[in-house]
């Protein structure tokens, strides 16, 4: 797949759907199903639009919800399901300020070539979200592409957005959200040295890189670890800000214990799928307290991935 940016025309026409995607739920994935349906019948290479960052991101931060993805998690799982190109364009005061006239002209006409353009049932775009659906269809005719929009996908009668996926994650229902994405919920990072007292207090952990400081669950985690030697790797992971240890305003850290391992993976880039919360974070007295309730989550995790095995 191939990524590329901003206004310079891409010198071939392409079947282009648009949004922000973040967590690629199954709302997402039917459309990307329909994009390449009619890509392929129509002999198009197939175009993700998508703008960093989300746009909610730059009117206001305060308020922009917790990313479900970064910007390279969003271009690794359009690549396994195949899709041709992501084209990003950068989210600033300049791109805000596109009429929905010329977002259709510059973006869609003349940079990505469109010849089919397929957009969620609530799509808005351009200056003050002004433009919908029957501007781009009416436009779409006169730069020669064809426009559709997919309606709203149910999940046993929820829609499927990234709003709900959020809510799941933060009310510690990953079944839920898994059920709304089609897979476990999850975050890949690299391997990064963080300050070694798991290794001192006898659980050694691997500490994850985080993109965003506001991840969208916090938590003590069942998890499984991809991406070391081709096989998913059992764990027991603490997201969060470990207020034993640090203050209320500490970064989020990412830390992952796998059972019965015993290697240096430094630099690897992985990938933590969570299958079950265990419970929230707590302040313990003391360290001792703290190994205490460790001991307990690991067992508890062990638990948890022994039933999960058996039931598959």
């Amino acid at each position: 797949m191939r990524i590329t940016h901003g206004f310079t025309p891409l010198g071939t026409p392409h079947a282009v759907t648009i949004g922000n995607f973040d967590g690629l739920h199954l709302g997402h994935q039917a459309m990307l199903a329909r994009l390449q349906n009619v890509a392929r019948s129509r002999g198009l290479p197939t175009c993700v639009l998508s703008f960093e960052p989300h746009p909610r991101e730059f009117f206001t931060p305060e308020q922009a919800p917790a990313r479900l993805s970064s910007l390279r998690e969003k271009a690794e799982c359009l690549q396994r399901m195949g899709i041709d190109r992501l084209h990003v364009f950068r989210f600033d005061r300049a791109f805000s300020a596109l009429t929905a006239e010329a977002f259709i002209e510059q973006v869609l006409g003349t940079t990505l070539q469109a010849r089919y353009v397929l957009v969620g049932d609530d799509f808005r775009y351009g200056a003050k979200r002004a433009g919908d659906f029957a501007l781009l269809e009416r436009l779409g005719q006169s730069l020669d592409f064809d426009a559709e929009f997919l309606p709203t996908v149910e999940v046993a009668g929820e829609r499927a957005s990234s709003t709900a996926v959020r809510q799941a994650l933060a009310a510690g229902e990953l079944e839920h959200a898994a059920r709304l994405l089609g897979r476990p919920y999850s975050i890949s990072g690299r391997v990064v040295h963080g300050d070694k007292l798991g290794r001192d207090i006898g659980f050694p952990t691997a500490n994850i890189q985080l993109k965003h400081n506001r991840p969208p669950l916090l938590g003590i985690f069942a998890v499984e670890l991809y991406g070391l030697n081709g096989e998913p790797l059992p764990g027991a992971a603490s997201l969060g800000k470990r207020p034993t240890l640090k203050n209320p305003d500490a970064v989020p850290v990412l830390e992952v214990h796998l059972f019965d391992f015993n290697a240096e993976i430094y630099g690897r880039r992985v990938r933590v799928d969570f299958l079950h919360k265990l419970r929230d974070e707590e302040k313990y007295p003391d360290l001792d307290s703290l190994v205490a309730q460790i001991r307990r989550d690991v067992n508890n995790a062990k638990q948890f991935l022994k039933q999960r095995r058996a039931q598959l």
